[in-house]
């Protein structure tokens, strides 16, 4: 089947493309690129005036499934992912039970290969179970075609271990992505430790219990000569602490998430748990910093941290509340219009924080529309305003921080594989 994309502004800094052009997809895979593409397809899409970029590569995404089928599944999740203009995901092992060994990855290869509507890579966990005390045997796990490895919602306390993984991992070519907190600084903190947490009446989550650990899994990596790539950064330390191991030729790379660079511990007034998250939402100094990281490279990274729950793990008191808000079908926009509209990012800085660098340091062929490609597209109207309604999320839990929200730029059609698997028919309500 032929595929053409007409007209539309692309963007793929990774192939220096940044024009109106016409895009044609003949099966599975880009086959030509260029002006006034004149060919008999079987669909065509008029992207004039919108955006056509790569799928959207997000590196941390919970799925949910095995265990937690009530909050989100492969499927669900997936097809969340597509109205989002995500086309891969890196699935999260905090599975129950946790994918920790090959047959864990095999059990849940085969759900994907039933039910994903997307690309899904699997990480397997750090430990056995994630519970800090044992390694996972990491060599196996490679060769079972997992693609990095985290025990992330939780940081293995031990150094021992620690280096002792970064260690295997450096020799097994593996991708190490740590969670970073210390849950012995943490505690039983359930907002960020400042004014707000007292004014609120709320528990604080110091700073420190994210930024030492941020410094040591960066000390241990960079003494075993292992890739760590550091989630969810939050605060200025953390950024700080990077950029210097950066400047000092440490093989790190780091995200961040869109709430991190939206919202801050003052938008908490409301007691909303689905501003609940870890790492908490911090102070706008921190939001500053976040957005300077990702302008001057610091940061290289934008990941959901998609972490769906029920409404019954959420619409309770705010310290029994769970940790942790969706974001596939909002990540987009939410940068746009954060960081695209505010001169913050252009274009291509955006693609290669949402697609190209996630897909390099994954080490996927993923995040580009080059000639013979996988056809993973997405075509973005970017001026487009829309609301974040509760109706309309595609996700089995409906925990968006952002319900409510005006964000501008809307995903239209997403295209994996060569297939239209999501195309925009509520017109802009």
């Amino acid at each position: 089947m032929k595929l053409l994309i007409k007209g539309g502004r692309i963007i793929d800094p990774a192939n220096n493309l940044n024009e109106i052009l016409d895009l044609l997809v003949v099966g599975s895979k880009i086959s030509r690129i260029g002006k006034n593409i004149q060919v008999k397809a079987a669909k065509l899409i008029d992207a004039k005036d919108k955006l056509i970029m790569p799928g959207l590569v997000d590196m941390h995404v919970h799925l949910r499934e095995p265990g937690r089928e009530d909050k989100e599944t492969v499927e669900s999740g997936t097809k969340a992912a597509a109205k989002g203009g995500v086309t891969s995901v890196l699935a999260m092992p905090n599975t129950e039970p946790a994918i920790d060994c090959p047959k864990s990855v095999k059990l849940f290869k085969d759900i994907i290969t039933k039910k994903a509507h997307v690309n899904v890579f699997i990480s397997a966990a750090i430990t056995k179970g994630r519970f800090g005390k044992e390694l996972t045997n990491i060599a196996g796990l490679k060769k079972s075609g997992i693609v990095a490895i985290t025990d992330d919602g939780s940081s293995p306390d031990s150094r021992k271990l620690m280096s002792e993984a970064f260690k295997k991992a450096a020799q097994e070519k593996v991708l190490i992505i740590c969670h970073c907190e210390d849950k012995n600084l943490s505690r039983e903190g359930v907002v960020n430790k400042g004014f707000t947490s007292t004014r609120l009446g709320l528990r604080g989550i110091s700073r420190e219990s994210e930024y030492e650990r941020v410094a040591r899994d960066i000390e241990l990596a960079k003494a075993k000569k292992a890739s760590v790539h550091i989630a969810h950064l939050s605060c200025r330390e953390s950024v700080e602490i990077v950029a210097e191991a950066k400047r000092k030729g440490i093989k790190v790379t780091a995200e961040t998430a869109p709430h991190y660079f939206s919202l801050s511990e003052e938008d908490l007034a409301r007691f909303d748990t689905n501003l609940k998250m870890n790492p908490p939402l911090r102070n706008k100094k921190d939001i500053s910093v976040i957005k300077k990281g990702l302008k001057d490279g610091t940061i290289d990274v934008i990941a959901s941290d998609h972490a769906p729950h029920t409404e019954n793990e959420k619409d309770i008191e705010f310290e029994r509340a769970e940790f942790g808000v969706i974001g596939l079908e909002t990540e987009l926009a939410v940068a746009i219009t954060n960081l695209v509209r505010t001169a913050i990012l252009d274009w291509p800085d955006l693609v290669n924080k949402m697609a190209y660098n996630p897909a390099k340091i994954l080490k996927i062929d993923k995040g580009t529309l080059g000639l013979g490609k996988q056809a993973d597209i997405i075509v973005v109207s970017p001026h487009q305003e829309w609301v974040v309604q509760k109706k309309e999320i595609y996700s089995k839990s409906k925990n968006s921080c952002f319900l409510g929200k005006k964000l501008t730029g809307l995903v239209e059609f997403t295209v994996c594989g060569g297939k239209i698997i999501y195309a925009n028919v509520n017109k802009y309500k």
